[in-house]
């Protein structure tokens, strides 16, 4: 791994740790995750309706990280349910190495009475660098604890 790649990673996660101490729902993403199949998974309060989405995943032969911005977050009616849309910086340190962009859509249930938030969604990915290809991505499963 060259410099710029390692200093990049040095980056992307020391925001993700900052951002993992400030975190409002700490738990697991299952599914694919920028390849990987799990993920530590942390939502961080941007406010009201904005939120940023973090993903720490590992397998396939190195690590993944997802900060996604949920600009669009919102109550389904007047139910438990919410749906959110956002973007996001993605990176891969492994071999191949990969930057990009990653899409993501969504919906979660927050239990009323218990903290538990259970969602699914679905999150593409757009690779620009080692390789430029795009990735349909797939579906996951988060299991988050609310922490407040």
């Amino acid at each position: 791994m060259n410099l710029k790649k390692l200093m990049l990673a040095v980056f992307f996660m020391g925001t993700f740790a900052i951002l993992e101490s400030h975190a409002q729902e700490v738990g697991l993403r299952f599914g694919n995750v920028n390849g990987n199949n799990v993920a530590l998974d942390a939502v961080f309060s941007l406010g009201e309706f904005s939120r940023v989405h973090g993903d720490l995943s590992f397998g396939r032969g190195g690590v993944g990280i997802d900060l996604l911005w949920n600009p669009i977050y919102r109550p389904i009616s007047d139910t438990e349910f919410n749906y959110y849309l956002g973007v996001g910086p993605s990176l891969f340190l492994g071999d191949p190495f990969s930057l990009g962009a990653a899409g993501e859509i969504g919906a979660e249930y927050e239990f009323p009475d218990f903290p538990l938030i259970v969602g699914l969604d679905w999150r593409p990915y757009f690779i620009l660098v080692e390789n430029t290809t795009f990735d349909p991505g797939g579906f996951g499963l988060n299991v988050r604890w609310r922490l407040n």
